[in-house]
């Protein structure tokens, strides 16, 4: 069977008709405690110039997902024209955890079939092997901005948290505030410019494409060493 994307899932067209205010949906905004968004986003302010001044690492750390089949980005198309591409069989995830580091503007991830406590837990040991202490090293702290949702906060992901409390620090997110974890626009660019429009056969073939997309991104924002000169004294 074959199946067709489409981009009008990700971009609905204009509808005139007045809904009932009762049947609208709502905002994030309208769900936030406006005074803990607040609150965080200044403790992420003054966590920013730490990192910016070479203190402490600032991780960013979220998860998202996506299919063997295309998502649908902006293109070129006939007015009032529907994109398809065509989409065989039904389509698989994967699902990508990952870190995005303040300074180095790097994104580090770990991929796997389910977004669980485990694989949680499988992209720290990822971390460790890249900030973690090591014998005759000095240690710089840690600070990992994420979300409470559930796969962060059972029981098996807050015991590895602990673990690792001597080096690495979690910043607490408040909820419905996805505004003040800054790799959520690198998750629109990596699927929007790098996996977008593209079918792959199984999810095999797009677990590579995901870690191919990652290294090209990270490539395109490497910091320039002479983008922020100084003057030697």
């Amino acid at each position: 069977m074959r199946v067709f994307a489409s981009a009008a899932r990700n971009y609905p067209r204009r509808c005139t008709k007045k809904v009932p205010l009762a049947a609208t949906r709502h905002t994030l905004k309208g769900r936030q405690i406006a005074a803990e968004v607040e609150r965080v986003g200044l403790r992420l302010q003054l966590r920013k110039q730490q990192a910016e001044a070479g203190d402490i690492v600032l991780l960013y750390g979220d998860e998202s997902e996506a299919l063997t089949h295309p998502y649908l980005a902006r293109a070129w198309a006939k007015v009032g024209a529907d994109l398809r591409v065509p989409a065989p069989g039904q389509a698989k995830k994967v699902a990508i955890l990952g870190s995005l580091d303040h300074v180095t503007r790097q994104l580090i991830v770990h991929t796997s079939p389910t977004k669980r406590s485990s694989d949680f837990v499988a992209h720290l040991e990822q971390l460790d092997r890249l900030y973690g202490p090591r014998p005759g090293q000095p240690v710089k702290p840690v600070v990992l901005v994420e979300d409470n949702g559930p796969i962060h906060t059972s029981r098996l992901s807050l015991a590895a948290l602990a673990a690792r409390a001597h080096w690495l620090t979690v910043e607490w997110l408040p909820k419905y505030a996805p505004e003040l974890n800054d790799i959520e626009i690198v998750w629109h660019d990596l699927k929007a410019h790098h996996l977008a429009h593209q079918t792959f056969a199984d999810s095999d073939a797009l677990d590579r494409a995901i870690h191919q997309a990652v290294d090209d991104l990270n490539d395109e924002r490497i910091a320039l060493p002479l983008a922020k000169p100084r003057i030697s004294a």
